[in-house]
């Protein structure tokens, strides 16, 4: 998995490209905790997102836990957006 990281303001917005599994969710956490302390919100841009296994789907609940509830999900591909639906994350988190 790839991310790319973009900082405007107080909002970074984190662009994660490929599968997000057992394998690439702890480099999606080490990005997580590089995020400044000061910043107020965060993005995931799942445009290129393919695939999420529940590791993922951990490292999703804990960015929306570190941000204190300040997560947008964007641009989620139809595979990812099922993931959420099945946990029942889609109603619990901000997805546009």
């Amino acid at each position: 998995m790839n991310i790319e990281k973009k900082t405007e303001g107080k909002t970074v917005t984190l662009c994660l490209n490929g599968w997000m599994d057992t394998n690439s969710a702890p480099e999606f956490a080490e990005a997580l905790n590089g995020i400044d302390t000061d910043a107020e919100a965060l993005v995931l841009d799942l445009a290129k997102l393919e695939y999420t296994s529940s590791a993922g789907i951990r490292q999703i609940v804990a960015a929306h836990k570190k941000m204190n509830g300040n997560l947008t999900l964007k641009n989620l591909t139809p595979e990812v957006l099922d993931v959420l639906k099945m946990t029942g994350l889609d109603k619990r988190l901000h997805i546009e």
